[in-house]
């Protein structure tokens, strides 16, 4: 069915808009005048009201399925203080008495009122001590388990840890209940209610539907974790949405528990989307480091409030070249989180070990790159290093920075303007669910820079954005990390009819109110699937 859209401000690329345009089997098929859009022959006729119409928004780097999973668990993220977390945890038990686990998310102990320190077993006994409890920091990077939990699984010095990971131990020599990284993940595995390819596939429906409302239409998403134990039940979900009218068109970031892993993979075959437009096997996904919050982000030096650590390597420098060496030779992307400086390092010296670091046709990036030095900056221009970042985040992370890992090193965070001046690719997403995939609070903190106290002038507010930059950021960057620039990110004749409409005209309201624009209508390929 032909539909034609009439009276409206639609995004072309900056400083260029049309008033019409016509839509046909997916695509785009005309833009330009009301006349232009109309002469494409008979069709249903749609009075955009003069509103403002831009590219499908693209979230560059999310987990989709544990955005759900966040949902439908315990959450605690806000908690004020330790008492609070517990409180919230008794009341959810006993709201779901027939759990046999408690598995929630979201504390982070930056924010507590009172004792700022890591949850441990102790804590979490106080929630219960009949069954396992699992919290996972907001972070996702360090979680905090019950005595119930590390009796049933062992937890000690004997329990085999996964590379990269790490178990905390009191002063006697017991675990005390918090995990790093890649123990994270074990753990849950362990304790956890699997879920079936069925329920994985109910559940994307669920979220899809949330995220079309925020105006998303395609997400690159690491959520596939090939050779742990729920794999295939994730990768059949995946491929049941895509054949099951999608909503979102999925790019996959995916991870592997080692490189023979990986090795295997490639030798039966990496691409099994069996629906590329919405179910497309993208980059390898690796962990370079892991936050700032968990003190596990790698770090050139000691973290200025704990002297004791610079962070970890979850992911060492040779077996990340490893990786990057494997997956070039079969043409793939790599993208590896990386948000300290030394791990931004480990992963240009590994891109740079295949890529010479002059030239990047597979397009291999970095995640997050929090913290990137001044020289840093020249690699990733001179390279062309994609990087994918959230700025959302600019809002939990500006508080107290410097008070984590120093003046110097604060003093480099988030350098959005400047990355874009040099001319390093820069893709915007949400990492949902450690923050809500809110677009327009995202491009509210790329174009303000305004911190969690919304501070007057904001966090170094000299890299502030324009709101094209922020837009195509959120469009045509996320398209092109995917290799798909050619069919999405613009609206343009042959591009996917992939849009949102909103509710202001975001690129001449006043920018301290862009938080507050709505998504009123969302299209994907030609069908509307979002209505507010």
């Amino acid at each position: 069915m032909k539909k034609i859209f009439v009276n409206g401000k639609i995004y072309l690329n900056p400083g260029r808009f049309a008033s019409a345009l016509c839509v046909e089997n997916g695509l785009v098929t005309a833009v330009g005048t009301r006349e232009e859009a109309l002469s494409q022959g008979r069709g249903e006729v749609v009075d955009l009201k003069g509103r403002t119409v831009v590219p499908g928004f693209n979230d560059s780097h999310l987990h989709l399925l544990h955005c759900w999973f966040f949902l439908e668990r315990a959450n605690v993220s806000g908690a004020s203080s330790i008492d609070e977390v517990i409180a919230r945890c008794r009341d959810w038990l006993a709201a779901h008495p027939e759990k046999s686990v408690l598995v929630g998310r979201g504390w982070n102990h930056d924010r507590f009122i009172g004792e700022k320190r890591l949850l441990n077993r102790r804590d979490l006994d106080r929630i219960s001590t009949e069954i396992p409890v699992i919290l996972t920091r907001n972070c996702g990077h360090v979680a905090a388990v019950n005595s119930k939990a590390v009796e049933t699984l062992k937890l000690g010095p004997d329990f085999p840890v996964e590379a990269g990971g790490r178990l905390g131990y009191d002063a006697d020599g017991r675990c005390n209940g918090i995990l790093y990284e890649t123990a994270v993940n074990q753990v849950k595995y362990l304790i956890n209610e699997p879920y079936s390819r069925m329920q994985i596939w109910q559940n994307l429906q669920k979220i899809a539907a949330l995220a079309n409302a925020a105006g998303i239409t395609s997400v690159s998403t690491n959520d596939l974790y090939l050779g742990y134990p729920d794999a295939k039940a994730v990768e059949g979900g995946y491929h049941m949405y895509a054949r099951n009218n999608p909503t979102i068109r999925v790019n996959h970031q995916i991870s592997f528990y080692d490189l023979e892993t990986l090795k295997k993979r490639l030798a039966s075959g990496y691409d099994r989307s069996g629906n590329p437009a919405f179910n497309r096997y993208g980059p390898v996904k690796l962990f370079a480091d892991g936050s700032l919050g968990g003190r596990t982000a790698l770090l050139s030096r000691p973290y200025a409030d704990d002297p004791t650590t610079r962070g970890q390597a979850v992911t060492g420098p040779e077996a990340l070249k490893a990786f990057f060496r494997e997956a070039s030779a079969h043409g793939l992307q790599c993208v590896a989180h990386a948000i300290g400086d030394q791990g931004i390092e480990n992963v240009l010296d590994a891109i740079e070990s295949v890529n010479g670091g002059e030239n990047n046709p597979l397009r291999h990036g970095i995640i997050h790159a929090a913290l990137p030095r001044p020289d840093q900056l020249r690699r990733l221009a001179t390279g062309r290093v994609p990087v994918l970042v959230q700025p959302v985040n600019l809002r939990r992370n500006a508080s107290g920075l410097a008070e984590k890992v120093g003046e110097e090193l604060a003093s480099y965070a988030s350098p959005y303007k400047t990355m874009l001046k040099n001319g390093i690719p820069l893709c915007f997403g949400s990492d949902g669910p450690i923050a809500p995939f809110d677009v327009m609070t995202g491009i509210h903190c790329a174009v303000n820079r305004q911190d969690s106290a919304d501070a007057a002038g904001g966090f170094r507010p000299e890299e502030g954005l324009s709101v094209e930059e922020a837009v195509d950021a959120y469009t045509l960057a996320g398209a092109r990390i995917s290799f798909e620039e050619s069919v999405k990110g613009r609206l343009l004749p042959g591009y996917y009819a992939d849009f949102a409409v909103l509710s202001d005209d975001i690129f001449t309201i006043e920018k301290t109110r862009i938080r507050d624009v709505r998504v009123e209508m969302t299209m994907v390929g030609g069908r509307i699937v979002f209505t507010r």
